[in-house]
């Protein structure tokens, strides 16, 4: 048991339901509501959730009797009720909107793997989920029982990873890789952990919070076998921190797997920063640190849940500070296309010179850091870390900029673009007068 109290709420439509069937994961997930009979049960619908319900083409509606008990039943705006019950504001397009808004599929090598970064991959395991979040990113496969992954799809993915060596990190999702039966779940943690290059392995789930009763000391004894394995679960609320919640991390904690919370700035939810000041400080409590903070994606359906970015800022700047350091998570937009997340923060750093920069604290103090008169860089060249794993050429980036790889990043056609189809130039005719001379400790001669 979590050694700290929360809320534990059953709706008294439950009342009768038996504590063997209502703590069983089995009977959570076969009993979920989705439809406007089931949900008038325990409230009373909007006309706007109605409508939705009754919709055509609607993302798939389904949430456990367990999460269902957390709404108030008398607030239509309870923040977890909007993040799981559809509303007609879903339906309503809005300008940038996209299906696959992350370019996930561009960066597919193989059906449900996404390597977008250099050393990890995205493992899309199953499209299935025990509740369904109403701003989901990946709607447009998740929910869909036809789109599920195959036997055959699974054993590509496992040959792409044992093929691509730079790969030491594998992030299991979806759909929600915890609502996979115990042994496909087990059999894939298993055939991961004999890949040797593969390091990390770690599970993205809403699973505890929608369903902690699947967190079972069963499932913490299988998971102990294939460290490390991280898990970064998915709170958007402080109402949805239960002591059900409380106990299944506590148990995951236990069992040495190491908790993150990744939230999503959802208006009208908690696009408040006192709310992120309670949400932060509860989720330490029960040992689950604060990863990120996302800006919502341009998905289709999600319209009505957008905020500013300017809004994300203002919490971050209402965070740093005035709680804890390991409380603040990172806000990133994940870049429209394909760009991956993008940290977003305040404005700390406020001017420099050749031997100071001038910083301000959270309260608006501002000081001065003078920088070193002399400092010996450190030399690549000599460092067996620079020596190995090195990133693709094509994804060094602005730290390839500095470390003198590259002295340009080009739009594309850039040079296209900018060859008026002048021929070789009198004074200097090679490629080598557009390399740099020293530039990261390379000389001329060495070029």
């Amino acid at each position: 048991m979590s050694p700290v109290n929360f809320p534990s709420k059953r709706h008294p439509f439950y009342q009768d339901v038996p504590d063997e069937k209502w703590n069983d994961w089995r009977w959570q997930l076969a009993n979920r509501l989705n439809s406007v009979e089931d949900f008038e049960k325990l409230f009373t619908l909007t006309e706007s959730e109605r409508r939705a319900l009754s919709a055509q083409g609607l993302f798939r509606v389904d949430i456990t009797p367990y999460f269902a008990s957390l709404i108030n039943p008398d607030d239509p705006r309870d923040p977890i009720r909007l993040q799981v019950v559809p509303q007609a504001d879903e339906i309503v397009p809005f300008t940038g909107m996209m299906e696959d808004s992350l370019a996930e599929d561009r960066h597919s090598p193989v059906p449900g793997l996404v390597h977008r970064y250099p050393d990890r991959v995205l493992m899309l395991v199953t499209t299935q989920c025990a509740s369904y979040c109403r701003y989901c990113t990946r709607s447009r496969i998740v929910g869909d029982p036809s789109a599920t992954f195959s036997r055959s799809e699974f054993e590509m993915q496992i040959e792409y990873l044992k093929n691509t060596p730079q790969v030491r990190d594998v992030l299991l999702s979806g759909g929600d890789p915890l609502t996979l039966a115990p042994k496909q779940l087990e059999e894939l943690l298993r055939r991961l952990r004999e890949i040797p290059h593969i390091e990390i392995i770690r599970i993205g789930s809403r699973v505890p919070v929608f369903m902690p009763q699947r967190i079972t000391p069963e499932f913490c004894d299988m998971i102990q076998k294939y460290h490390p394995v991280w898990m970064n679960i998915h709170v958007n609320h402080p109402n949805e921190i239960s002591q059900e919640l409380a106990d299944a991390c506590d148990r995951l904690s236990r069992a040495g797997v190491p908790l993150g919370n990744q939230s999503v700035l959802l208006a009208g939810v908690n696009d408040c920063v006192h709310i992120q000041r309670r949400l932060v400080q509860d989720l330490v409590k029960i040992r689950v640190r604060p990863y990120y903070l996302y800006q919502c994606d341009l998905v289709e359906g999600t319209g009505h849940f957008r905020t500013p970015v300017a809004k994300g800022v203002e919490i971050i700047e209402g965070l740093r500070g005035h709680t804890s350091g390991y409380a603040v998570p990172t806000y990133v937009v994940d870049a429209p296309g394909g760009g991956g997340k993008i940290p977003v923060m305040p404005n700390y750093m406020i001017s420099m010179s050749d031997h100071k920069i001038i910083l301000r604290n959270y309260e608006g103090y501002i000081t001065t850091y003078e920088e070193p008169v002399t400092y010996q860089p450190h030399d690549p060249k000599t460092c067996p870390y620079c020596q190995s794993r090195r990133p693709e050429p094509g994804q060094t980036g602005i730290s390839g900029l500095l470390d003198g790889d590259e002295m340009f990043i080009k739009p594309q056609d850039f040079d296209l673009l900018h060859n008026r189809g002048g021929g070789a130039h009198r004074l200097r005719a090679d490629e080598n007068k557009w390399k740099p001379l020293g530039i990261g400790g390379q000389t001329h001669e060495e070029m």
